[in-house]
């Protein structure tokens, strides 16, 4: 895990005066699962936006295997191999899951089909979609309506559907979030699977997820890298417990 596949480098961005990013520098070496944490606040999902294509930052650049792709918009990044998952989801509810993630294919490979229903039995489109519900575990889920399911295998279906154009990194912003105590190990035992395949960046609120899956942990505080290392370094260093841990590890899922 020595070489970066991601690299931001004097990222700022500020709305209406208001620093979200801070000149801030981050490397996510290949292979790794990369963890982002922070107080409400910090600027981490606006730093995820910045590295996914969603807002464009006001200075800085960043590069995602060895291309320069601060101007790239999103589906450009996606073709190149970064994809990303949202804070909050954003389904289709009166489609079945497999529909859901064949969209999502569709979107990655930039098919235009005219007609859904003739489209939905094309292999090019079906045969990831299932192999991309299969590796979140929920391929026996692939025919139901979503709106059927639970909000923890909501979150497993958007995670299948940027999984749905073969990333080789994938950003994840608070996967989760609102789970319960069961559909969070559900997440975390499916993330650990993951990282063995794909680089993650993920941005957590939970401790717990984030120290049984990191390998390397960023600590931000008003846009700014406060340290970087490994679990066992941030779990002891002393900014980060004044700033944050030290608060966050006293409360249940903050």
């Amino acid at each position: 895990m020595s070489e970066p596949l991601l690299q931001a480098e004097n990222l700022a961005k500020r709305f209406d005066g208001i620093v979200a990013t801070d000149n801030l520098a981050l490397t996510v070496k290949a292979g790794e699962l990369h963890a982002i944490i922070g107080p409400n606040g910090a600027g981490k999902t606006t730093l995820i936006a910045q590295l996914g294509g969603q807002l464009a930052p006001d200075s800085g650049r960043i590069f995602f295997a060895g291309n320069d792709i601060t101007a790239l918009p999103m589906y450009r990044r996606g073709r190149l191999g970064l994809a990303r998952s949202f804070q909050i989801t954003s389904l289709f509810l009166d489609l079945s899951v497999l529909d859901n993630v064949m969209l999502a294919v569709q979107a990655h490979a930039g098919h235009s089909f005219r007609f859904w229903r003739s489209a939905r039995s094309e292999p090019e489109l079906r045969e990831p979609a299932l192999a991309a519900l299969a590796r979140v575990g929920l391929a026996d889920r692939a025919e139901r309506v979503t709106s059927a399911l639970s909000h923890g295998e909501h979150r497993l279906i958007e995670i299948a559907m940027a999984l749905a154009g073969r990333p080789r990194m994938l950003l994840l912003d608070e996967p989760m979030a609102g789970l319960g105590p069961e559909e969070s190990a559900r997440m975390v035992e499916m993330l650990r699977a993951l990282k063995q395949e794909l680089t993650i960046l993920l941005v957590e609120h939970d401790m717990e997820a984030v120290f049984a899956l990191a390998d390397r942990i960023t600590v931000l505080v008003y846009g700014r890298v406060i340290a970087t290392g490994a679990p066992a370094e941030i779990r002891s260093n002393a900014a980060v417990r004044d700033a944050y841990l030290g608060e966050a590890e006293s409360t249940d899922h903050v």
